[in-house]
C-alpha cells in the first residue's frame, strides 16, 4: 500500500489539516446533561482554530435538530439491524463554524428531554440498541462515506455511548486511527447477556478480551480495548482510575494498556465564560474592577428570592444531584453552617429524587438563607458563578470538573475535595500559598461532612477577617489559563501518536510487493 492511499496523512509530506471525526452523545448548546457536552463543542472548535479539520457527529435529538444551523440531508444509510433508512444530516454549530453531522433515526432519537432517561429518570429500555445504531453510523463515517467526500484520519470517541464504534471497525484494513476519551468511568454502558445476544454482535466478542465484563456487556470496555489510544480528562484522574478505589472494576485493564493511556486536562471556552464580557450577568467586571462583582451578588440574591445583602457570604452550587457530587455532604453541614445568618447558599441542580426532596425540605426551613432552583438553566449558571463569593464542589471523585474552572475565571474561589481534576486546577490556600500569592481556592482531603465544613469555615474566616487576602485569592484564580488552546494542542500530539502507529501497522500488513522501498 502506497503511503498516499492510507486513510490518514503521510506524515513525511508537507503538513495538511488532520481530518478528525469527533463523536459524542451530547454537545452544548444542542443538548446537554453534563460536562461532556461542553467538551464536545469546545474541543473541536479549538482544533479548527488551530487549523485542523475537526467535525462533530451526534444523534439527531429533537433539541439538536432545532438548534443546528442550516441542517441539510447528505445521505441515507441502510444500517444493519435497523428497519428503514437512517438519514445523515449536516449543518453548523450555532456558535462556531463547526460542521455537525446528525444521525437522524426518529425511532431511536426522536425523544424530547434527557437523551438517556425517560421522564421518571429511568434509563430508556432500548439504550443499547439506540447507541449501537449511533456507533454503526460512526463506523461507516470512519471508513468514508462517498456522499460526504470526506474520510477522517482519526476517529475520536467520547464515553460509553460511542464505545462500540472502534469495535465495529477493528478488522477493517483501511480503518483510521482511533482514540477514546473516558469522561467518567462510573458510567460504562453495561447491559446483560440477553441484550448482547439480541444486538447480533459477533459471539467472539463475548470474552474477557472483548466486551464481556463480569457476565455483562460493557460498551466502554470496547472503546478502551479496541482504540489505539485512550485518555481521560485530567492527569490525576488518570492515576486514580488505575487504582481499585476509583477504577470501577476496570483498573486492571487500564494498568495493562500502559502508555496507551494518559490524562489531558479539559479546558473551557473563555469567550463564553468571561466576566468582563458576559452578556448573561448584570455587571461585567475583571481583575482591575473586581469590586463590581458585588453587584452580581445582589442580583442573584434577588433572582433566587433571598434578602439582598452585600455583607452576606454567598456560596454557590451548580451540578447534578448524584452521590458522586457529594451534595449529601452539603446538606449535612447546612444546619451548623446556617447558624450564622450571614451565610447564604444558592443552588441550581437536578438529579435524584431523594436528594431533590432533601434540598426542598432544608430550603423550606431556611427560606432567607437558601435559594433553590431544581432545574438547569445555562444563563442562570453564569449568574451564580458571578454572584457567589465561593463555590462548593465536594465531589467524591471528579474526572475533571468544569465548574471549578468557571469559578476561578469569575473570581469565585472553589471549595473542593482534593481529587481528580479538582486537584489539578486548584491551589489550596494555606499560609505559604497565601503569602506567595499562588492560592486560588480551598481543598480538603477526605470526602466527609466534617472536612467540608472545616474548609467552608476556613474560607468564611478569610473572607471576613482579611479582605485583602481574599481579593488576592480571587484575582489569582482569575489569572489562571485553562483555555482550550493548550489542551487542544495536547490532543493533536495524541492524535499524531495514534496516526503514526496506525500507519506503521498498515504498512507492515501490506503485501510485500506494495510496500515502498
Amino acid at each position: 500500500m502506497e503511503p498516499s492511499s492510507l486513510p490518514f496523512p503521510d506524515l513525511t509530506a508537507p503538513a495538511r489539516p488532520l481530518r478528525l471525526l469527533i463523536a459524542s452523545s451530547e454537545a452544548h448548546p444542542l443538548i446537554k446533561t453534563g460536562g461532556l457536552a461542553d467538551v464536545a463543542a469546545s474541543l473541536p472548535a479549538a482544533l479548527r482554530e488551530l487549523g485542523q479539520d475537526a467535525r462533530l457527529v451526534l444523534p439527531a435529538y429533537p433539541q439538536a435538530l432545532r438548534r443546528t444551523r442550516a441542517a441539510k440531508l447528505r445521505c441515507e444509510l441502510k444500517v444493519p439491524g435497523t428497519r428503514g433508512m437512517v438519514r445523515l444530516l449536516e449543518g453548523r454549530h450555532p456558535d462556531h463554524d463547526l460542521p455537525i453531522y446528525l444521525v437522524d433515526a426518529p425511532t431511536h432519537f426522536g425523544r424530547e428531554g434527557n437523551p438517556y432517561t425517560d421522564l421518571s429518570g429511568r434509563d430508556w429500555g432500548d439504550n443499547a440498541e439506540r447507541f449501537l445504531l449511533f456507533c454503526r453510523v460512526i463506523a461507516l463515517m470512519a471508513q468514508g462515506l462517498p456522499a460526504l467526500g470526506w474520510t477522517p484520519d482519526l476517529l475520536h470517541g467520547n464515553d460509553w455511548q460511542t464505545g462500540l464504534a472502534p469495535v465495529l471497525i477493528r478488522d477493517h484494513p483501511h480503518r483510521p486511527a482511533s482514540i477514546f476519551t473516558i469522561h467518567n468511568l462510573a458510567y460504562q454502558g453495561l447491559f446483560d447477556r440477553a441484550t448482547f445476544d439480541r444486538l447480533g454482535l459477533p459471539s467472539a466478542l463475548w470474552n474477557l478480551s472483548g466486551l464481556e465484563f463480569h457476565q455483562r456487556m460493557s460498551f466502554i470496555k470496547g472503546g478502551i480495548i479496541f482504540s489505539d489510544r485512550v485518555n481521560t480528562v485530567s492527569p490525576t484522574y488518570a492515576d486514580e482510575v488505575r487504582t481499585a478505589r476509583f477504577g470501577c472494576g476496570l483498573d486492571g485493564l487500564l494498568r495493562q494498556i500502559g502508555n496507551r493511556f494518559s490524562g489531558i486536562l479539559n479546558g473551557i471556552d473563555y469567550r463564553a465564560w468571561n466576566p468582563a464580557q458576559d452578556p448573561l450577568i448584570l455587571q461585567s467586571y475583571d481583575r482591575e474592577t473586581f469590586e463590581l462583582k458585588a453587584e452580581n451578588k445582589l442580583d442573584i440574591q434577588r433572582e433566587l428570592g433571598l434578602p439582598r445583602n452585600e455583607d452576606a457570604f454567598v456560596l454557590g452550587y451548580v451540578g447534578r444531584l448524584v452521590e458522586q457530587k457529594g451534595v449529601d455532604l452539603i446538606i449535612a453541614i447546612l444546619p451548623r453552617l446556617l447558624e450564622d445568618t450571614r451565610v447564604q447558599l444558592v443552588v441550581q441542580a437536578t438529579g435524584e429524587h431523594a436528594i431533590e426532596e432533601a434540598l426542598r425540605e432544608i430550603a423550606a426551613a431556611y427560606p432567607r438563607q437558601i435559594g433553590l432552583e431544581l432545574d438547569y438553566d445555562e444563563d442562570r449558571a453564569h449568574r451564580i458563578e458571578a454572584g457567589a463569593d465561593g463555590f462548593l464542589m465536594p465531589s467524591r471523585f471528579e474526572p475533571c470538573g468544569l465548574n471549578q474552572i468557571y469559578s476561578l475565571r469569575y473570581g469565585t474561589p472553589p471549595i473542593a475535595h482534593r481529587t481528580g481534576g479538582l486537584h489539578d486546577t486548584i491551589v489550596s490556600a494555606n499560609p505559604h500559598t497565601l503569602a506567595d500569592g499562588s492560592a486560588t481556592g480551598f481543598l480538603f482531603d477526605e470526602p466527609s461532612a466534617d472536612a467540608l465544613y472545616a474548609a467552608v469555615i476556613e474560607a468564611h474566616r478569610l473572607y471576613r477577617e482579611d479582605p485583602a487576602a481574599w481579593r488576592q485569592l480571587a484575582i489569582t484564580g482569575m489569572t489562571q489559563d485553562f483555555s482550550w488552546e493548550a489542551s487542544a494542542r495536547r490532543y493533536i500530539a495524541l492524535y499524531l501518536e495514534a496516526i503514526t502507529e496506525r500507519m506503521s501497522i498498515a504498512q507492515s500488513a501490506a503485501p510485500a510487493d506494495r510496500v515502498p522501498a
